[in-house]
């Protein structure tokens, strides 16, 4: 028998999810090879409007294979139960990613979220929407304690986001990650399992942070 908080490989990957909000189908759903020449191109699309929040290494080592390496990383992480790797789409069209990394068992069982999307899909209600669900599943489905997201002070778009879903501000980590040729302060912002027990996603699609029609492309 299995204790709560022991790793275990995953059993449920490949995954989907989806909710319908006004702007369309959103579907998060595992990463797959075969999105490589749509998610390189809005990747590309974007640079200029994702490089200044985007985590980086101290002493880069670019691996070899590119997308094609990075989806099997990633698969392997998922398999091992130790992250969620997913692509944001909007009616079938990648639109971002959220993952769940650093998914931890033991005394800690949480896990960390991260996520970008592209700006033509920012406004419309998407990424908080999708932050919801995936912590939902976390909290639900994976049985993890606590989530977590850590925001540059200046990203006020992220900041929004954990604002609308009720995240809790636990304070500023100074030069927590690695981003733009330097360590850079973040704030921390966390869930905990049953701190909103009529869940994420259906808080938010209730309050008066909800997308509404008008944020319809």
């Amino acid at each position: 028998m299995t204790q709560r908080g022991t790793p275990q490989p995953s059993i449920h990957w490949p995954m989907a999810l989806t909710q319908v909000i006004p702007a369309g189908m959103v579907t998060l759903r595992s990463l797959h090879r075969r999105d490589g020449r749509e998610w390189m191109a809005l990747r590309g699309a974007n640079a200029a409007w994702l490089n200044p929040w985007e985590a980086t290494a101290p002493n880069p080592l670019r691996p070899a294979g590119g997308f094609p390496e990075y989806v099997k990383a990633m698969t392997k992480q998922a398999k091992a139960g130790s992250a969620i790797p997913l692509v944001i789409e909007l009616g079938g069209r990648i639109a971002g990613q959220v993952n769940v990394t650093g998914i931890s068992g033991g005394s800690q069982l949480g896990g960390s979220v991260g996520y970008w999307i592209g700006r033509e899909f920012a406004g419309l209600g998407i990424m908080p929407t999708a932050v919801a669900m995936v912590t939902d599943y976390c909290f639900d489905v994976r049985d993890l304690h606590r989530i977590e997201v850590n925001i540059r002070p200046g990203n006020e778009r992220s900041l929004r986001v954990v604002g609308k879903l009720g995240f809790r501000d636990e304070g500023l980590r100074a030069r927590y990650l690695h981003i733009s040729q330097g360590w850079r302060d973040h704030r921390t912002f966390a869930l905990t399992q049953g701190e909103i027990p009529e869940g994420v996603l259906a808080r938010y699609l209730g309050s008066d942070q909800a997308p509404t029609r008008d944020q319809a492309p």
